[in-house]
């Protein structure tokens, strides 16, 4: 076994990274949220074909065949129609029982089961499972089924627990600088959907993790899941689509892609992988299993995006498991190289179409003022030193740049959000009626008596 910390906590600080430093996992927590539904189907109090309507009655979706529908082990493939809902915690504050109570809300992106796109929410509503069958919340069942009995005496189920000076801080990368991102956005807003994402852990702990999830499910003579149950959790459930997967794909050319229960996997040069990625804002983690060769990876770092992390993963695949020098690090820089590239002229290509020399339909007094959408929250558009201000459900707010006509850009005061396009539309009688953001609707509310624009939904 091979642990090792390298770098710095924070940029321009002198404390270094060890064995014990607290990092993020992310997505990764999603392994562990699937593996506390199996040791509830162990102990006979759960199925994996259970109607999660029966679990949790107030947890509906829009159409209410699904509803009805939906199994606990949907919940964990990312195959219920729901797209990528993360609208529901990173840009607003809500208790988790109201990001559930507001799925019935989200139109669907695709037919039940018929196709499959990445998202958390779902996990949250396996979370609310695992509380409403065990009795526990989520983070206190995690702790003592998981942590406890692997002796992860350091790692923390919610990020609103880190309190050690130990951990690493995230940065981002702007413009060819690495900056420090205010860790108390993303990190703590993440606690709202903890199973899908909120576990912090360092090097000394996660790896009594990976050697469980290697030893089907088995760590230091005691075991945690049944070798059924452990293999139900590796046991492709959902075929993942080419815009689904991660670009590393180009390089090792999958015939199959699937994904498991919390566990993404593809063929490699004839052997089976099991992996996640973990992002959040400033901070990446992966966590990678090449089962038939007995090895694990687990990489976590403080730079938003590191795809570094991939080469490292691939490149001990080789070196311990499949006996290849392939160079990684080369080709995983050329890759996302080129991926950036390709961004930067995307972007290019839209501000192209920037149309020149137009004004807003109105003065921007008429901008001013409060939207709202049951789904999407509330916003606040105020004039500041002659220019439109918008706040986002008290979270997220910046300055609105006019763009052409009555498109705006918002360029955010939380930098690392960098910028989004805002339109504005009018209604019949040429009053703003409607708020437009990242395809979200929010209708104007006139002052006073908090009714609707004319024209508004």
């Amino acid at each position: 076994m091979f642990k090792k910390g390298y770098g710095v906590r924070v940029l321009g600080k002198p404390d270094a990274v060890n064995t014990q430093t607290l990092f993020a996992m992310a997505s990764t927590t999603k392994a562990m949220t699937a593996a506390c539904l199996g040791m509830l189907v162990d102990e006979g109090k759960l199925r994996w074909d259970d109607a999660v309507i029966d679990i949790l009655p107030d947890f509906q979706f829009y159409d209410p065949a699904v509803t009805r529908e939906v199994r606990v082990r949907d919940l964990l493939i990312h195959n219920t129609g729901v797209g990528n809902a993360d609208y529901l915690w990173a840009a607003m504050q809500i208790p988790s029982d109201e990001i559930l109570r507001r799925v019935r809300l989200v139109k669907p992106s695709y037919s039940f089961r018929s196709s499959f796109i990445y998202q958390n929410i779902m996990y949250l509503a396996a979370g609310k499972v695992i509380e409403k069958v065990s009795g526990m919340p989520w983070e206190v069942f995690i702790r003592k089924r998981i942590f406890e009995p692997l002796n992860m005496t350091r790692t923390k189920a919610m990020f609103k627990d880190v309190a050690d000076e130990n951990r690493a801080k995230p940065h981002i990368d702007i413009k060819d600088t690495i900056r420090l991102v205010d860790s108390r956005t993303e990190e703590g807003l993440v606690d709202a959907v903890g199973p899908a994402g909120s576990v912090w852990t360092c090097p000394d702990d996660v790896a009594a993790w990976m050697q469980c999830m290697l030893d089907s499910g088995r760590f230091a003579g005691k075991a945690l899941l049944k070798p059924a149950t452990w293999a139900e959790l590796f046991k492709p459930q959902t075929l993942v689509t080419d815009s689904q997967f991660y670009p590393t794909q180009r390089l090792t050319k999958p015939s199959w892609k699937t994904y498991g229960r919390g566990w993404f996997q593809h063929d490699y040069r004839g052997h089976r992988v099991n992996f996640h990625t973990g992002s959040l804002t400033g901070m990446v983690a992966i966590h990678g299993q090449l089962p038939d060769q007995k090895v694990a990876v687990y990489v976590q770092g403080n730079l938003d995006h590191a795809e570094i992390r991939h080469a490292i993963m691939y490149r001990a695949f080789d070196e311990f498991g499949l006996g290849s020098p392939r160079d990684w690090s080369k080709e995983i820089r050329q890759l996302y190289g080129d991926l950036r590239q390709k961004t930067k002229l995307a972007e290019q290509k839209q501000d192209s179409l920037r149309v020149l020399n137009t004004k807003p339909s109105l003065a921007l007094g008429n901008y001013v003022g409060s939207y709202s959408s049951p789904l999407y929250g509330k916003a606040e558009v105020t004039i500041q030193a002659g220019k439109l201000r918008v706040s986002l459900n008290n979270l997220l707010t910046g300055k609105l740049d006019h763009w052409h006509f009555d498109t705006f850009q918002m360029v955010y005061d939380q930098f690392w959000n960098g910028r989004d396009p805002i339109s504005f539309e009018l209604n019949t009688q040429g009053k703003v009626a409607k708020l437009v953001w990242n395809g979200a609707e929010l209708t104007k509310v006139l002052q006073g008596d908090g009714k609707t624009v004319a024209g508004g939904q």
